[in-house]
């Protein structure tokens, strides 16, 4: 962990470039998403980022002998005391580059371990991160460090004579997961209960998703009035957040769900761990991705975006709208012809700091929910009464008549609500 109780410490940002590697984000733009994850993490003080360029990575020191000696003099001469290399980086690598450099060093899934145990506040999140935290500890218990290779005896009570502190250390992060398991389990129970209990509320859930700092959050307040923490830093939401919102002039009421930033290369750890957390995403009646369209990579983080939702099974009948935001950022020339190529690929334009283009957004949303909707004409035997409630709390009843096999009910639907109604 970061000390927190003492001054900030200094870290320097290190992106390991692979030549001939085909990637999606460029090192420049890696680099500085990079220092941007560091910065996130209270009690860090970033002095200097740089990109080392690699042919191949060396198994022992991931960088060649005479870049780890050049990097040990360099960190000494600067007094850095927290590497952070945006990369897997393995425990041998590890253990081998802290004794050569002289201090601590964390890898890409690290750091984001770190903020993600930083930021959780809801009981769900806590017992997340430290699943995740304990599923990444356990992948280094592969004689990382020299105390693992002692040898430790015993009465054959824990583990028998001669098990050595590895295989002790792995058991006790395995019983520790096995208790987490059993907690998450009851939370994830009550959070069925509380999507349970909205599934029994006739209003639409709208999910904003996008990258981490697309400003979602700030929409979020603004539609909502809610507090939610808005900032300019990577992952400043982790728990997912819903309120009730009535669209403009006099519209329907909504469920309006903001959820956790995506982002590249998101740690495998995590991925499993959070998933209970998108999943509010694939209850999503419509779906609003929202794009930092003033970053020099818009492109590639849209790309990064679409894999995560088709990776969740993001079921195809569940509409996306694309919206592009900080459109304040852009000089007044490029928002105007950013506006027209939008109007062309519908898509909408909008600054959620300002407020500028968001009727058109709302009017959209609301269109979109009702495009979907068509009449059907069911009829329920009498027997079915928990069906036929369940179509009135939903609000879904157009008309209702009775006959000798029971009751003759019309609907106005969504394809989302008639595959609800059939799963009951």
């Amino acid at each position: 962990m970061i000390p927190r109780d003492r001054p900030d410490t200094r870290a320097w940002v290190l992106h390991p470039d692979l030549l001939g590697e085909d990637r999606r984000h460029a090192a420049e733009f890696a680099l500085e998403e990079a220092v941007s994850l560091a910065r996130a993490l209270p009690g860090l003080e970033v002095v200097g980022s740089s990109i080392v360029r690699l042919a191949n990575p060396t198994p022992a020191t991931l960088f060649g002998s005479g870049k780890v000696a050049e990097l040990s003099a360099f960190f000494a001469d600067n007094k850095v005391e927290l590497v952070l290399v945006d990369g897997p980086v393995t425990p041998v690598q590890q253990r081998n580059l802290e004794k050569a450099w002289g201090g601590k060093l964390l890898d890409r899934t690290g750091l984001i371990l770190e903020i993600f145990s930083d930021r959780a506040r809801t009981r769900e999140g806590v017992l997340q991160v430290e699943m995740a935290a304990l599923a990444y500890q356990r992948t280094r218990l592969v004689r990382a460090w020299t105390h693992l290779e002692r040898q430790r005896g015993g009465l054959g009570f824990v583990g028998g004579p001669g098990e050595t502190q590895i295989e002790a250390d792995r058991r006790a992060i395995d019983e520790q997961l096995t208790r987490l398991r059993r907690q998450l389990e009851k939370v994830v129970r009550t959070r069925e209960l509380h999507r349970a209990a909205r599934a029994r509320v006739p209003f639409p859930i709208v999910a904003l998703v996008g990258y981490t700092n697309a400003g979602k959050s700030t929409l979020f307040n603004r539609l909502t009035g809610a507090e939610v923490l808005a900032k300019d830093m990577l992952f400043a939401t982790l728990d997912p957040t819903m309120r009730r919102v009535r669209l403009p002039n006099n519209g329907p009421e909504v469920i309006l769900s903001d959820t956790v930033g995506f982002i590249s290369d998101l740690p495998t750890q995590l991925v499993a761990a959070f998933r209970a957390t998108l999943e509010e995403v694939l209850e999503a009646d419509l779906i609003l991705h929202i794009r930092d369209i003033s970053h020099p990579e818009a492109e590639e983080q849209k790309a990064d975006v679409e894999d995560i939702l088709s990776d969740l099974g993001l079921p195809e009948e569940v509409p996306v709208l694309e919206v592009w935001n900080k459109v304040d950022r852009l000089p007044p020339e490029d928002a105007g012809a950013l506006a027209r190529r939008a109007e062309r690929d519908g898509t909408f334009v909008i600054s959620a700091v300002t407020g500028a283009g968001l009727d058109p957004l709302l009017d959209a949303v609301e269109r979109t929910l009702d495009q979907g909707s068509v009449t059907e004409e069911l009829t329920l035997g009498f027997d079915e009464g928990r069906r036929r409630a369940w179509l009135y709390e939903q609000g879904l009843v157009v008309e209702e008549t009775q006959g000798e096999e029971g009751h003759r009910i019309t609907v106005r639907w969504s394809p989302r609500q008639s595959a609800r109604f059939r799963s009951l």
